[in-house]
């Protein structure tokens, strides 16, 4: 009987160390678990801090390429206004029969083209580093919308007016007329022979119509700027 009350406190005793280094066992998984998830957490801080700092720099070339577009922009935007006020012009004075000296100079600004070429480098670095890093996603679909879509169609627009003016004037330049000097004067050999062929005002009212089409993109592509640098602009003071 001894013997056997002997045993059943071994038993015991043997269950309890068993018991102990189970609830040892569990305490350490728990702790590494925490362990870990603190250093996912850590980890997690420090990648959006980093893609925080990245957007804020990013956002500030995109805003320093979008100012130079801008300003670019409105001066070509500039000629191309004029290349169609001094069209308009043109076409009344040969209507009146009117071929003073005046119509070179108008000549030298509408038989031209406008170039233009988006500062696109910092968008480029974005897109290598991925759409995600721009947080606003109102934001992030304008800048894709201006530099994949909107500037597109504005190349093609002023692709337009440049293969208009490399097919139809240079050979009429070359034919028609003495002398050319790029945006200043075009001097006809008889301005009153040029203007009596109906497909010289034709050609200028063509050329009207690409331009005029062209200063349409250029138009939506300054509103466009000027809406992604104000959704810049709130987005930092967030």
């Amino acid at each position: 009987m001894i013997k056997f009350l002997r045993n059943i406190r071994r038993n015991l005793l043997s269950h309890g160390k068993t018991f102990n280094y189970l609830k040892y066992a569990i305490g350490e998984i728990i702790l590494v678990m925490i362990g870990i998830l603190l250093a996912l957490q850590v980890n997690n801080w420090n990648e959006n801090r980093k893609m925080r700092a990245f957007e804020k720099e990013i956002l500030t070339l995109i805003d320093q390429n979008l100012s130079r577009d801008s300003i670019l922009l409105s001066m070509e935007r500039l000629k191309c206004y004029e290349g169609i006020t001094y069209t308009d012009k043109l076409l009344e004075q040969v209507a009146l029969a009117n071929y003073s000296d005046t119509l070179n100079v108008w000549m030298g600004k509408i038989i031209s083209f406008e170039r233009f070429k988006s500062q696109s480098s910092a968008f480029e670095v974005l897109k290598s580093k991925g759409f995600e890093s721009i947080s606003d996603n109102e934001l992030r679909l304008a800048l894709i919308s201006y530099y994949d879509e909107s500037l597109f169609k504005l190349y093609e627009s002023l692709n337009d007016v440049l293969q208009s003016f490399n097919t139809d004037w240079i050979p009429l330049i070359k034919e028609e007329f003495t002398d050319f000097k790029w945006t200043e004067y075009c001097i006809p050999v008889n301005a009153k022979d040029l203007f009596d062929k109906p497909s010289t005002i034709v050609l200028f009212k063509l050329f009207k119509d690409n331009r005029a089409g062209e200063l349409r993109k250029m138009d939506s592509s300054l509103a466009e700027i000027h809406h992604i640098r104000n959704l810049i602009r709130t987005h930092k003071n967030e």
